[in-house]
């Protein structure tokens, strides 16, 4: 069948299916599920603020779409499950998780300046949201033998746009979703992360600007990169990213990282350390400090 001809649409494959999506009254979640409602989803919208989750839900449903509301920080024990709950209970089922999550680290944040207070609540926005999320949906999904979750990371993982709970978090969504990738693939459960690049609210507004071009001066970012951070594509440029690995066209792929920032996709590697040395410890003493020093140097 060349060029595909024949192949049934992507969109036959998402139709009819039911899915959760944390923080997604706002950017990059907004977009996901206005999204996913597209092909045919029915949704369980989730956020903070009660007005903008019934506004989402409004627009959905005016737009012939099906989805209900629940509100609070995923991050917070009980809602993820709340999510899960209401899915089984309005729509009969449930297949797809998606985590969109988040919020701002404060402005000017660095290790020397957090507190402990903010930087807990970094990691509770961020990573105990993909727990609960990945947690409350891979139980239903392990049962049934079925369903994809999507987890939201960032490339302040790797150090590149500096901070302190933001980026612990962030890579701490990476490390929760190839371990639990471990754990949920011997049930036909999927789980990917998506780093994504966007215009909202966590990149935009003078603070932002202010900290990038610090990020700059100081030499952390390139310049390329710093106009690419201060210049981000809508965040429909994203979602069909979360959308595609949502669905069965994508049931090859599991446990995997992807980049994406407006037209550019990019898949992480599996992590592997480069050899350095070796000898064996069974006949050999611990390395003395002055060959670490010529073998590190």
């Amino acid at each position: 069948m060349p060029g595909g001809e024949g192949r049934p649409p992507v969109t036959a494959r998402l139709s009819g299916r039911v899915a959760i999506v944390s923080g997604a009254t706002r950017g990059i979640g907004l977009a996901v599920a206005y999204a996913l409602s597209g092909q045919g989803v029915s949704l369980v919208v989730n956020g903070r603020d009660k007005s903008a989750v019934d506004d989402t839900v409004a627009e959905i449903r005016g737009g012939g779409g099906y989805a209900v509301g629940v509100c609070g920080s995923a991050g917070d024990d009980g809602v993820a499950q709340q999510m899960v709950d209401t899915a089984l209970s309005e729509f009969g089922a449930l297949d797809i998780a998606i985590n969109c999550a988040g919020i701002a680290e404060p402005a000017g944040s660095t290790i020397l300046t957090i507190d402990t207070a903010d930087f807990r609540e970094q990691i509770d926005a961020h990573l105990m949201s993909a727990f609960h999320i990945t947690q409350a949906a891979g139980r239903v999904f392990a049962e049934q033998r079925s369903g994809s979750i999507v987890l939201t990371g960032s490339a302040a993982s790797l150090g590149l746009f500096g901070g302190s709970g933001y980026p612990a978090a962030k890579g701490g969504v990476n490390a929760l979703a190839l371990a639990a990738n471990s754990d949920l693939a011997p049930h036909g459960v999927r789980i990917n992360v998506v780093m994504p690049g966007a215009k909202s609210r966590l990149s935009s507004g003078d603070d932002y600007v202010r900290h990038i071009e610090s990020l700059h001066e100081r030499g952390i970012l390139d310049e390329l990169t710093r106009d690419a951070a201060l210049d981000p594509a809508p965040p429909e440029y994203v979602a069909p990213l979360y959308t595609f690995l949502a669905g069965d066209a994508a049931d090859h792929i599991s446990g995997q990282i992807f980049s994406a920032s407006g037209g550019f996709i990019g898949r992480f590697e599996p992590q592997q350390a480069s050899f350095v040395a070796y000898r064996d410890h069974q006949d050999s003493a611990p390395y003395s400090l002055e060959e670490l020093a010529e073998l590190l140097g």
